[in-house]
């Protein structure tokens, strides 16, 4: 009876835990039904969104695509050049860290440069992607790469055919691919001086006066400023163009420093300066120059106007020349230029043509004067130029006993007498007129270009008269009027020539050679594209001179 008293409690407290431990599994069973989206009483019901989950699968998502997007950004710029001086190697960070380019003067690949093959004279453009920025050239084979970055065309380069000597066209910093080190090494700087040629203010003004030959790499000898020039296909007419402008001495001057020009933003004046660098650099690799960079330059500026592949005229060209740089280099406040300063002289013109011509009153000032029972009217104008266009004589239409053409002569004084301000020239375009000319200002350098081509409806034709000239002592006050100097200024009328542009062959057919002087010898050469020859100055005046550069004494 005891004994059952006392385990009553204790069956009592066993049922309670096991009906609690029930509770406790079916509890379990139905959050796992809830967990399932099932009806814990045996319906089905829509599962809840959990939203704090979501959230973060959302910023997990999110995080994830800044990271791909990050990946993505740092492997394009991986691709890009690294002239701003970034870490190739490392790249985990989304900021990427400068580059610190090893400086090196050991470069064991050194002695793989070849010097031969190295051109500069091309535009600078990679022989891959034809792209200009970021340009390197391969010291070993000459050729043109962009960038120097892991995926770049220089650095594809340098594993397939094993050059490792890379040099910045811009910069010029050499380094070594793929190691990826710059060279500090003396021995590229004539390397340095032959990309980009430098001159200082002394060099400039002893110019003239150095009568030392150059060697160039191949055991020739050239003189400075006395080198060929390579036609490129029928440009020569450029190179006649470019050969004379040389022995402009304010002109080239001022081209040899490009601190000058600097503020002019025109490729021709940036190209012409270049060019002029490289005729006068002492240091050249060869004995030649090639004007590409700067025909390509004249193709773009003048609209395709002169071309490389098409004869042109000359005198169209230097003209045209002239008055683009004038354009390029002038200044806002100050309408002169170097251009200006050395070419521009001045003419009065006197026009006389009939009233019934006369479309309107002219409005800039210029007079105009007239009877008003007269038919003819007279205006007096002032006319500024670079060049003066002297008209020869026409030539005999009947041959000599000999059955030859009789090719006559004329002094050059005759044609100059255009310009005395008393002969007179008639005209018929843009109106018949009669024109008189006299010169009022003279210029530093004149040029001269006499008239040999004559255009009619049917073909050009070539005038072959000789024109006699002087090539020393030109003095032009005995042939032409020229106005009084100012009380203290002194008349300075006497010229000596220092170019002659000569035309041979039939119009349109034949080529163009120039006579120059070097100043530091007093020596004359004959220049025709590549080849540089001296000649004496008797030979200078029996060619068929076609346009002229005189030099005013001091």
């Amino acid at each position: 009876m005891a004994a059952d008293d006392l385990s009553s409690p204790a069956r009592k407290r066993g049922r309670d835990e096991e009906e609690e431990e029930e509770e406790e599994v079916v509890d379990g069973e139905a959050a796992q039904k809830r967990a399932r989206g099932e009806d814990p009483e045996g319906g089905a019901l829509l599962g809840l969104a959990n939203y704090e989950e979501d959230e973060e699968d959302e910023e997990a998502a999110a995080a994830a695509g800044r990271r791909r997007a990050n990946g993505r950004h740092e492997e394009e710029e991986e691709e890009d050049d690294d002239d701003d001086e970034v870490d190739n190697d490392v790249r985990r960070a989304p900021e990427r860290r400068p580059r610190q380019v090893e400086l090196r003067r050991d470069c064991p690949y050194l002695d793989t440069v070849n010097r031969q093959v190295l051109d500069f004279d091309f535009e600078k453009f990679c022989s891959i992607s034809l792209s200009n920025l970021n340009v390197y050239a391969c010291l070993v084979c000459g050729k043109y790469y962009q960038g120097r970055g892991l995926k770049s065309h220089a650095y594809t380069h340098s594993l397939e055919a094993g050059h490792h000597v890379f040099i910045n066209l811009q910069t010029e910093k050499a380094y070594c691919l793929p190691d990826g080190y710059e060279i500090n090494d003396p021995s590229l700087e004539d390397i340095r001086h032959v990309l980009n040629p430098r001159f200082t203010t002394e060099q400039v003004r002893n110019l003239d006066r150095n009568k030392q030959w150059s060697r160039a790499l191949d055991g020739s000898n050239y003189l400075p400023g006395m080198v060929g020039l390579n036609n490129i296909k029928e440009t020569d007419f450029v190179n006649v163009t470019i050969q004379s402008l040389m022995r402009i001495t304010p002109l080239r001057n001022f081209f040899l420093i490009p601190e000058n020009y600097r503020h002019s933003k025109s490729p021709l004046v940036h190209r012409f300066g270049e060019l002029t660098r490289k005729i006068w650099h002492a240091r050249n690799f060869k004995g030649q120059v090639s004007p590409h960079e700067f025909l390509q330059a004249v193709m773009k500026a003048s609209d395709k106007r002169f071309q490389i592949g098409v004869q042109s005229d000359p005198v169209e060209f230097m003209s045209w020349l002239l008055n683009t740089m004038h354009s390029k280099l002038k200044s806002r406040k100050r309408n002169r230029s170097i251009i200006h300063d050395c070419f521009q002289g001045e003419l009065e013109v006197v026009k006389e043509f009939h009233k019934k011509h006369i479309v309107e009153k002219k409005e800039d000032g210029d007079e105009q004067n007239g009877d008003a029972g007269s038919d003819i009217v007279t205006e007096t104008s002032r006319v500024p130029f670079l060049m003066l266009g002297l008209d020869l004589p026409p030539p005999p239409l009947f041959k000599d006993a000999m059955e030859k053409n009789i090719i006559p002569q004329v002094p050059l004084f005759n044609i100059l007498k255009k310009f005395d301000g008393e002969t007179v020239t008639e005209v018929v375009r843009p109106s018949i007129a009669r024109m008189r000319y006299r010169v009022i200002r003279l210029p530093k350098y004149l040029i001269l270009h006499m008239r040999r081509f004559t255009k009619n409806n049917f073909f050009v034709e070539k005038n072959p008269t000789l024109v006699n000239f002087p090539v020393k002592n030109l003095e032009l006050k005995d042939y032409i009027p020229l106005p009084k100097p100012k009380d203290s200024e002194k008349l300075r009328s006497k010229y000596d020539l220092i170019a002659n542009v000569v035309h041979d062959g039939k119009p349109g057919e034949g080529c163009y050679r120039v006579f120059v002087q070097r100043k530091s010898e007093e020596a004359w050469y004959e220049m025709q594209d590549l080849h540089v020859t001296e000649t004496l100055p008797q030979m200078v005046a029996l060619s068929e001179a076609y346009m002229q550069i005189y030099e005013q004494h001091e």
